[in-house]
């Protein structure tokens, strides 16, 4: 008996489809750092969130110390000595440790951050929920920072490490010393910095 089915030509047209592009970061800025100024208008917007101490603080420890945000969300109270007022810092992307000293400021921000905390955590940087920051949650706390301290432009964590070693270069510290405080391997990654520090020039129309 014949079948009263028959086969359909499908309509369909299997193409490529094209992934959207990633605008390039000179695109959406003119610098891939943020100078002093702005570090401090991204911490005051950071101060007005839900968990304002905690936000800034975050802020405060990933530009002193030049974290990536890795490194930031991963650290532990066992890395701090309140008692000597040093970090001790681990770095990411095989980079070098290093002790660093931490400012009175910083060392207040983070003695109340760990008395608040609740629940208790071996992390420093947590949620609501007691589990550790995510480095997701902690690049849209810093464009939504940037939006409300209105920057101009699209802020991310890693401007903080970059304006960390901008802000030690134009202080006059050496490559060597930002190549250990910053944990490159490559010395190369540090020139960067002295490179573009504005008092290489200070004496040229002297």
């Amino acid at each position: 008996m014949k079948s009263p089915l028959k086969l359909v030509a499908p309509t369909t047209e299997n193409r490529t489809v094209a992934t959207p592009l990633r605008r390039k970061n000179a695109e959406l800025r003119t610098r891939e750092y943020l100078t002093d100024a702005e570090v401090e208008r991204l911490t005051e917007a950071a101060r007005a969130n839900r968990y304002g101490h905690r936000d800034s603080t975050m802020l405060l420890v990933a530009y002193r110390h030049g974290l990536r945000v890795s490194e930031l969300v991963d650290l532990r109270w066992e890395q701090i000595d309140f008692n000597t007022a040093i970090l001790a810092v681990r770095r990411a992307k095989k980079g070098s440790p290093s002790t660093h000293p931490i400012l009175g400021d910083e060392l207040r921000a983070l003695r109340r951050l760990q008395r608040e905390q609740e629940p208790k955590s071996p992390f420093v940087f947590t949620s609501e929920r007691g589990a550790p920051f995510t480095t997701a949650g902690f690049a849209r706390m810093v464009e939504r920072a940037g939006s409300a301290a209105e920057l101009g432009f699209k802020a991310h964590p890693h401007m903080l490490r970059h304006a960390c070693g901008f802000a030690l270069a134009n202080k006059g510290h050496d490559t060597r010393a930002l190549q250990a405080y910053l944990g490159h391997k490559n010395i190369q990654h540090t020139v960067r910095y002295t490179e573009l520090s504005p008092d290489r020039f200070k004496d040229f129309w002297r």
